[in-house]
C-alpha cells in the first residue's frame, strides 16, 4: 500500500430535520453560492468541525489522496426546516454516486453527516446512502462517517459502514476531534493495522433535546463513562446517540456504539455496560433542566436585572421555526428593558425591508413574527428605529430599537445564538444589555454558560403544545409507537449484564 496513494473519497449531506415544520426542504434549499461544493472547496468548507478534522489529520499522511466528491451543504434554512423532499435527496445521492464512480477507484470513503436527516420515503438516509456508497466501492474500501449526537441511528448504519465517530458533548465541543479520529482509523484500516468490530443497541429511551446538556449530571456521566472505556481499552471508540425526537423516523430514540480493534467481545460488553447505564438512568435524565413557563421566566428576569444578577439569559428552547412571538410579546407585556431578542424569524418582513432599502436610521412601524404556523403565535407590532440592516451569512438582517433600550434582531432564517459576542457586528455595545432573549435548546451554554458569561440563565417555553416541546406526546407522530419508549410506556428491555 505504501508504494501508490492511499485515495479516499469526501462526501457531505447533513441535516437535522425538524418533520413537523410545515415547511419542506426542498432541492433549492441546497443550492446556493458554495453548496454544491466539490474539491478542495468542499475539502476546505467547514474547518473547524467534522470536515475541518477530517482533512487535516488525513493530510498528515503524506500517501493519502483526498478527492471532494460533488456534495450538498447545509441548506439555507438550517435547522428550520420540515422534510427534505425525495427529488433533493435523489437528486444530489445521484451526483455523489457519479462521482464516485467517475472519480474511482477508492480505498475508503468519508461520510460527513448528521444522522437526523429525514426523507420522505427514505426511512433511514444515512444508511441508504452508505448502502449506495458500498454498492460503488465495493467490500474491500473502508467507509467511515462522522455524527451529530442527536442521530437517530440503529444497527443498519454500520451494517453498510464500518466506522462511525459521533460527538460526545452538548453543546458539540468535540467535533473537529470526531473528524480527527474518523481520518486516524480510516487510514489504519486501509493499511490493515485496525480491523472494525461494532456492536449497537438500542435503548427504549426518549427525550427532548433541551434537556440532553452535558454539562451537568446524569448526561454528563454517560459522556464520562463513555471515555473511562476509550482510555481503559485500546482502539475502543464509544458513541452515544442521544436521538433527535423532532423527527418522526422509526430508528428515534437512545442507541449505543461500540467499535473496537478485531474484538466483537469486547464491544458487546462495553455496549452493554453503557445500555444498562442509560436504563438505569433513564428517569433522572428527563429531570435534569429546569424549565419555566414564558411568564414566569420573563418576571424572574426582572428580578434578577433588579438584584443585579446580569447578564440575564431567556432562552426559548421551543422555537423550532424561529418564528415564535411568545417571548417578544412578554417582554413587551411586563415592559422589560435593555434586552436583545435575537432573533425573530421573519422572511416576509426581511425582503420588505430588503427591497426598500432598509438602513440605520430609518423608522420602523410593522408586525414581525408569527404566521409560520398556529404555534409560532401572532405577529407582534413594533414600532422603533432601524439600528442596522444588512447582508451575512446567507440572509438579511435588520435591527430595531425600541421600548426602553430594547434591540429585536430580524433574521430571514431561523438562528440559534452561541456567543453572545457574535452579535457584536449587529449590535456593537452588546456587552452593556442587561437581558439577552435567545431561540436556544443548549448551543447557547458554550456562550452563556459554560464560561460564566451569565449570572442568570432560564430556560423558557410557552403554555401550550409547540414544536419544540417536552411533551413529545403532543406530536402528531405517524412513524413512531411512544408507548415503546421510556416515559410514555413500559419498554420491553432486559437491562444487559456486563
Amino acid at each position: 500500500m505504501s508504494d501508490r496513494k492511499i485515495r479516499i473519497a469526501v462526501l457531505h449531506f447533513s441535516h437535522e430535520t425538524v418533520s413537523f415544520l410545515p415547511n419542506e426542504t426542498t432541492l433549492d434549499d441546497f443550492i446556493y453560492p458554495g453548496s454544491p461544493a466539490r474539491g478542495e472547496a468542499l475539502l476546505q468548507f467547514d474547518p473547524k468541525n467534522y470536515m475541518g478534522g477530517f482533512v487535516q489529520v488525513a493530510r498528515e499522511f503524506s500517501e493519502v489522496e483526498l478527492v471532494g466528491i460533488e456534495s450538498p451543504l447545509w441548506p439555507k434554512t438550517y435547522t428550520g426546516s420540515g422534510w427534505i423532499t425525495e427529488e433533493a435527496y435523489r437528486t444530489f445521492t445521484g451526483k455523489m454516486i457519479a462521482g464516485l464512480k467517475e472519480e474511482g477507484p477508492f480505498d475508503g470513503v468519508y461520510l460527513c453527516l448528521h444522522g437526523a436527516m429525514a426523507v420522505r420515503g427514505v426511512p433511514r438516509p444515512e444508511a441508504d446512502l452508505a448502502r449506495q456508497v458500498r454498492d460503488v466501492v465495493g467490500r474491500s474500501a473502508f467507509i467511515a462517517a462522522t455524527f451529530d449526537p442527536h442521530g437517530n441511528e440503529d444497527e443498519a448504519f454500520l451494517e453498510q459502514a464500518d466506522m462511525a465517530f459521533a460527538v460526545k458533548y452538548f453543546p458539540h465541543y468535540d467535533a473537529h476531534l470526531q473528524g480527527e479520529r474518523a481520518a486516524r482509523m480510516l487510514v489504519r484500516a486501509i493499511r490493515g493495522d485496525y480491523k472494525p468490530a461494532h456492536r449497537t443497541i438500542k435503548v427504549p429511551v426518549i427525550s427532548p433535546t433541551v434537556l440532553q446538556w452535558t454539562g451537568a449530571r446524569p448526561w454528563m456521566d454517560l459522556v464520562q463513562r463513555a471515555l473511562i472505556w476509550e482510555a481503559r481499552e485500546v482502539d475502543v471508540y464509544v458513541n452515544i446517540f442521544f436521538g433527535f425526537p423532532f423527527a418522526d423516523v422509526p430508528d428515534v430514540g437512545m442507541t449505543v456504539q461500540v467499535l473496537t480493534n478485531d474484538n466483537p467481545k469486547l464491544a458487546e460488553q462495553v455496549a452493554r455496560d453503557l445500555a444498562g447505564t442509560i436504563w438505569r438512568l433513564r428517569e433522572a435524565l428527563l429531570q435534569s433542566t429546569r424549565l419555566y413557563g414564558i411568564t414566569e421566566g420573563v418576571a424572574l428576569a426582572k428580578q434578577a436585572v433588579a438584584a443585579g444578577n446580569t447578564p440575564v439569559v431567556l432562552a426559548d428552547h421551543s422555537d423550532r421555526s424561529g418564528s415564535a412571538t411568545w417571548l417578544l410579546r412578554e417582554i413587551i407585556a411586563q415592559d422589560l428593558a435593555n434586552t436583545v431578542i435575537a432573533t425573530i424569524t421573519d422572511a416576509r418582513a426581511t425582503a420588505s425591508l430588503k427591497a426598500a432599502g432598509a438602513k440605520a436610521g430609518d423608522a420602523f412601524d410593522m408586525e414581525i413574527g408569527g404566521r409560520a404556523d398556529e404555534l409560532a403565535g401572532d405577529p407582534v407590532w413594533i414600532q422603533g428605529t432601524v439600528s442596522a440592516a444588512g447582508e451575512g451569512y446567507g440572509q438579511f438582517w435588520v435591527c430595531v430599537r425600541f421600548g426602553r433600550n430594547n434591540v429585536l434582531i430580524l433574521s430571514t432564517y431561523l438562528v440559534q445564538v452561541m456567543e453572545p459576542f457574535s452579535l457584536k457586528a449587529l449590535v456593537p455595545d452588546i456587552g452593556a444589555f442587561d437581558v439577552m432573549a435567545i431561540k436556544s435548546r443548549v448551543h447557547f451554554r458554550r456562550g452563556f454558560d459554560d464560561n460564566g458569561f451569565a449570572k442568570t440563565i432560564l430556560v423558557v417555553e410557552p403554555d401550550e403544545p409547540f414544536l419544540g416541546t417536552t411533551r413529545l406526546d403532543k406530536l402528531p407522530y405517524k412513524n413512531v409507537d411512544l408507548a415503546q419508549f421510556y416515559p410514555y410506556g413500559k419498554p420491553a428491555f432486559l437491562e444487559p449484564s456486563s
